[in-house]
């Protein structure tokens, strides 16, 4: 089974992967780290990110891993570089380039198929573009105002007001919704929850319900 978790930044995306993972025996795999462990390769061959030719040619050199929540740049453990929001910025633009998106999603799929098609994978475009044929779609989606202040708490935020992280969201947000390569939207038949007022524990058992649903799986009451 695969289960697609979508959504913008600062709706829990990650932490529900995780842990619906962890409750179905499954591994996870968090896309975003692969984008940006290719921006930062971009970087590191100190090319123009403007330049698209030359960031396409960066990323196919490199060699991107990710192991059981690590990161791997050409062998390198780069889980933490890839958070700061330098690299935040740069994995944007980058994943923005259709070529880039080819190469890692190749990546992806390879990493999904090597698990023999059983894994929860969470991103911004699986359940439209990666595996638009996935088990179970949910998009992840919650206000504005609630995923500034839960963007705050993050290590990455590296002490931005609030204030300066929802600009931040909104740029992002528009950026990847109106990218005319994989664009974040919900897939059709995806099932949204709005995070806003649900605790952690209730959006995790409101995808498992829905996982449950899927494979057929009786709930325990």
């Amino acid at each position: 089974m695969v289960i697609a978790i979508d959504g913008p930044g600062g709706v829990g995306k990650s932490t529900v992967a995780r842990r619906v993972a962890f409750s179905r025996g499954l591994e996870y795999l968090d896309t975003g780290a692969t984008y940006r462990a290719a921006a930062l390769a971009a970087v590191r061959a100190e090319v123009d990110l403007d330049d698209s030719s030359a960031v396409v040619s960066a990323v196919a050199a490199a060699t991107i891993e990710y192991r059981r929540g690590i990161t791997l740049l050409d062998g390198e453990d780069v889980s933490t570089e890839i958070r700061t929001p330098q690299a935040t910025a740069a994995s944007s633009a980058v994943a923005a380039i259709a070529e880039v998106r080819e190469i890692v999603v190749a990546m992806q799929r390879a990493w999904v198929d090597a698990r023999d098609g059983k894994a929860v994978v969470e991103g911004r475009d699986i359940g439209t573009v990666v595996f638009p044929e996935a088990d179970l779609k949910i998009f992840l989606t919650a206000r504005p105002e609630v995923r500034a202040a839960r963007r705050a708490g993050d290590p990455e935020a590296d002490g931005a007001a609030v204030t300066e992280i929802h600009a931040a969201l909104e740029q992002r947000d528009h950026a990847d919704s109106t990218r005319e390569v994989s664009p974040l939207r919900p897939a059709p038949d995806a099932y949204v929850i709005d995070t806003s007022d649900m605790p952690l524990d209730a959006v995790i058992g409101e995808v498992l319900g829905q996982a449950d649903r899927v494979s057929g799986r009786p709930r325990l009451l």
